[in-house]
């Protein structure tokens, strides 16, 4: 049932099926009442049954499991003090860890009982006592292979007593619960006799209160009702229609008696309101022109609403809404107000004319127009602002104020008031337009007749003009003919820029597999020779001389100088091809100046030079761009100022701006900018714009004082266009520069990924090699024995076709006393795992003839069925997939060449560890 139908709306009193549906609905909550509190207590006493039922048979089962859990622990001791076989740890294991849970689940039980949790945590200090001083101690003993300690216990068993102690505490804890069941089953009794009484009690109070409640209803009902019937036989026996019925209970009986008193009301607005609109016709049949239309129109307006101002705007020649009469308006305020005329959708008369609704407007602005009598001027209260609309076209807006609101039923007046004046309206501008159209068809009859002779002249003139056309279109003929030839000409310029295009990107390809095919051809023999100039540089046997290790130290500083130019070499092809792949995700600014210091410091201490980040209190903490790729460019302008600062000091300032303007880069969203300061020598203004091209140099002669490229800045340059960005230098040759790299500030993660370059990409893309298994913690030195005690004595297969890795993997990996196999081929390699399956381990290079590396590990693997065999690939290529493709071919790791002989030694370390879980391929 809805409240509406139980309650008056204004007064929220009860209406008749109201106070029926109360008495019912009282009747219906004692009840309720009655029955929660009886079910309530049901419930109380089944739940009471369950508790005796289940918690007391599941707090007796859970003593016994702790008992069982003891005899557990003490049976494996003994078993395991006896024979030494770790077979009988278990049970004593499994009754360690479970006589604690089951010590929970039991505490848990009866967190309610003070005096049970303190015999129960007197159980578990006695058992805590047996594992300390009988049950560990024996197993520590036993597992030192001290079997007279362990004898000697025994013959003493001071664990015994505490067992005994155990049982006791037990017995004794549980004869405390049966004395608690038996005293909850008493009380089980005593609550259901109240429960009895309860019941007898409820239903008695039931029964009273519903005969109290049906007699004060009905004559709350019957009263009334008597009451309206007899004030509407006063009123229908010939009272006359202001008399209204007056009830003051409300109820449908107020109901009936509004409803009455509401017809009256509306009867009397109708029959006013026909009046009005019969009156209004008549006025309106005898106007003859617009101005008068407005002017009888807004003084009878004014007389039926009794409105104090009004003013009215008619739709002119230029489409505007023009002021045409105002009904007791002053000439001086309207001048003040400046405004005649409005166009639609202009202000709030041009926003009526335009959607053609009524605007009501309360609580005007005391700077309103004022309502002016002899003795007063006064600010309207209301206004209403309507359209006078005919046949969905507005012809006037009208403004109207007043001191009072109007009642409903008067705008209803008002709109019928104004269809009837659009009417007449139409008819009188309807009657003005056909004058002025009458007007001006007699003018361009004069037009036309001048016209017609002049018409006469021009055909002439046509005449002597086609003749001409026709020799031009003859003309236009053979031009036609020659743009057809051009046309041919174009498109077969066409196809040999698309066949040009094509043989662009054959050269591109070729260029990409050729930089490929350089980067493996370098490293191999490079891996070589960082590795042994590493061990001759580490001297192991103490024959070289200060002056030979420096050499070892200037071939290993060249060979990795020689790594960094291929990889720049690799990056500027990469960027000119557009294969870059950009990663867009969050990166953390805080982290920033210990990375750099990381790499930085100690060439600032070597240079003596001071090195300075600072970072603007307005720079976020995190942004999203390419992390790798803004640490490269970094890295580069850092090296670049290290380079050429020969003292003072170089910096690095972020700063955030909210928009930047250059002459070769511009942004209105905001952007950081990295700003890279030395005090070096500076760049002259004509080599600004060169040094940014690729190989070009600060001095490009045979004895410049600077080493180095030319690649950094051009890559740097060419990055921050790929991540939307740009680097700009400001420099003084003599006086220092500052490269200034600016990135769109996003603090938002962008919602679609910039686009990718091409992932099939040829061209070596450097990878970071996914980590491996967490090594032992412990210091370098204890570190490097812990891996010579796993290595020596391991057989390891190297296999690679170049006879120079071989050797140089055999010298580092000599120290460690293990049996080193070599294999030159794949083929090579199958055979001595055939051959010698006592093989621990196998460092396989990938890119071999004949058998690759590939191949080789899938028969390892699968044909030989070795799964287990810990497989380390070593590969010259540094494509992204690289790592991918070994693993997923088999390998349990991947290194790229050239390797370090240390992280070498390292990764066959983890391999070889005593852990199963890392052989299982």
């Amino acid at each position: 049932m809805e409240v509406s139908l139980l309650f008056d709306n204004e007064s929220r009193s009860l209406k008749i099926r109201g106070k029926i549906a109360l008495g019912y609905l009282m009747i219906l909550v004692m009840l309720g009442l009655f029955l929660v509190i009886v079910s309530s207590r049901i419930k109380d006493l089944e739940q009471e049954t369950v508790f005796l039922s289940d918690h007391d048979m599941q707090v007796h089962e859970l003593t016994y499991l702790i008992e069982k859990n003891v005899l557990d622990m003490e049976t494996g001791q003994r078993g395991y003090a006896l024979t030494g076989d770790t077979e009988y740890l278990d049970p004593y294991n499994n009754g360690l860890v479970e006589w604690r849970i089951n010590y929970a689940k039991l505490r848990k039980l009866i967190s309610d009982n003070p005096a049970q949790i303190e015999n129960l945590s007197n159980i578990k200090t006695n058992i805590e006592k047996w594992v300390t001083i009988a049950g560990q101690n024996v197993i520590e003993l036993k597992r030192a292979g001290d079997d007279e300690a362990v004898n000697a216990y025994f013959k003493d068993d001071a664990g015994k007593a505490v067992i005994d102690l155990i049982r006791n505490q037990s017995d004794y804890f549980r004869d405390n619960e049966r004395k608690l069941t038996s005293e909850r089953i008493t009380e089980l009794k005593s609550g259901n006799d109240k429960l009895l009484i309860t019941m007898y009690v409820l239903w008695s109070l039931v029964a009273l209160l519903a005969t109290i409640i049906t007699y004060v209803i009905s004559g709350s009902i019957v009263n009334p009702l008597r009451s309206v019937i007899q004030a509407i036989h006063e009123i229908a026996s010939g009272g006359s229609r202001s008399e209204r019925i007056v009830v003051r209970t409300h109820d449908e009986i107020y109901d009936l008696g509004s409803a009455t008193n509401s017809l009256l009301d509306t009867v009397q607005q109708e029959q006013w309101g026909s009046e009005r609109l019969s009156h209004m016709s008549s006025l309106l049949q005898e106007v003859t022109n617009l101005p008068q239309l407005c002017r009888t129109f807004m003084n009878k307006i004014a007389e039926t609403f009794e409105m104090q101002y009004g003013v009215i705007y008619v739709l002119n020649d230029l489409k505007k809404y023009e002021r045409c009469y105002s009904y007791a308006g002053t000439r001086n305020e309207e001048v003040a107000m400046g405004v005649n005329q409005f166009a639609p959708g202009e202000g709030l008369i041009g926003e009526c004319a335009r959607d053609q609704r009524v605007r009501v407007l309360t609580e005007l602005p005391q700077d309103y127009i004022s309502i002016n009598t002899g003795l007063a001027r006064v600010a309207p209260r209301y206004a209403i602002i309507a359209p006078v609309v005919f046949e969905n076209r507005t012809l006037a807006v009208l403004e109207l104020a007043s001191l009072n609101a109007w009642p409903a039923y008067r705008l209803e007046l008002l709109s019928e008031l104004l269809n009837m004046t659009g009417v007449t309206m139409n008819s009188v501008m309807t009657r003005v337009e056909i004058q002025k159209l009458y007007s001006k068809s007699q003018e361009k009859n004069k037009e036309l007749e001048i016209q017609s002779e002049e018409l006469q002249v021009q055909s002439e003139e046509l005449q002597v003009q086609a003749e001409e056309l026709q020799s031009y279109s003859q003309e236009l003929l053979i031009l036609n003919k020659e743009l057809k030839n051009q046309k041919a000409v174009a498109e077969n310029a066409a196809e040999e820029l698309e066949k040009y295009n094509e043989q662009l990107q054959l050269s591109s390809r070729y260029k990409s597999e050729f930089l490929a095919n350089m980067s493996h051809e370098l490293r191999t023999p490079l891996n070589s020779m960082l590795i042994l100039s590493q061990l001759l540089n580490e001297n192991r046997n103490g024959t070289l001389t200060d002056e030979e290790q420096t050499y070892t130290s200037v071939i290993y500083s060249s060979g990795t100088d020689l790594l960094n130019l291929i990889n720049d070499i690799l990056d500027l092809s990469k960027v000119e091809a557009g294969k870059i792949l950009v990663e867009v995700d969050a990166v953390n600014l805080t982290e920033l100046p210990a990375l750099l210091r990381g790499y930085f410091d100690k060439t600032a201490e070597q240079e003596n030079l001071t090195f300075t980040i600072e970072i603007s209190a307005e720079v976020p903490e995190l942004f999203y761009t390419d992390e790798m790729r803004l640490h490269q460019i970094l890295r580069n302008l850092l090296s670049n100022a290290f380079k050429f600062t020969e003292q003072g000091s170089v910096q690095l300032t972020l700063t955030r701006l909210e928009a930047v303007q250059l002459n070769a880069y511009t942004s209105a969203e905001p952007v950081l900018a990295f700003a890279v300061k030395d005090s070096g020598v500076g760049v002259s203004v004509k080599n600004q714009e060169l040094i940014f091209e690729a190989f070009r140099q600060a001095d490009g002669s045979t004895t410049r004082k600077y080493g180095g490229t030319g690649l950094g800045l051009s890559i740097s340059l060419q990055l921050a266009q790929l991540l939307g960005g740009h680097v700009e230098l400001d420099s003084i040759a003599g006086s220092g520069s500052t490269f200034t790299l600016y990135l769109p500030c996003r603090e938002q993660e962008p919602e679609e990924e910039p686009e990718a370059a091409e992932t099939e990409a040829l061209l070596a893309e450097p990878v970071q090699e996914e980590s491996i298994p967490a090594q032992p913690a412990v210091g370098g030195s204890r570190q490097t024995d812990m891996e010579f005690q796993q290595l020596q004595g391991k057989t390891v297969l190297i296999v690679d076709d170049d006879e120079r890795n071989i050797y140089a993997l055999q010298r580092g990996l000599a120290p460690y006393e293990m049996n080193i196999l070599s294999a030159h081929s794949g083929y090579e390699c199958l055979q001595i795992i055939r051959e010698q399956p006592d093989v621990d381990i196998v460092l396989l290079d990938i890119m071999m003839p004949n058998l690759d590396g590939y191949d080789t590990l899938s028969i390892i693997r699968d044909e030989l069925g070795l799964p287990k065999l810990p497989i380390i690939a070593i590969s010259a290529k540094t494509m992204k997939e690289e790592r991918e493709k070994c693993l997923n071919a088999g390998a349990n790791d991947f290194m790229s060449k050239p390797v370090d002989i240390k992280d070498v030694v390292s990764r066959m370390y983890l391999w070889l560890a005593v852990n199963p879980s890392l052989t299982d391929f």
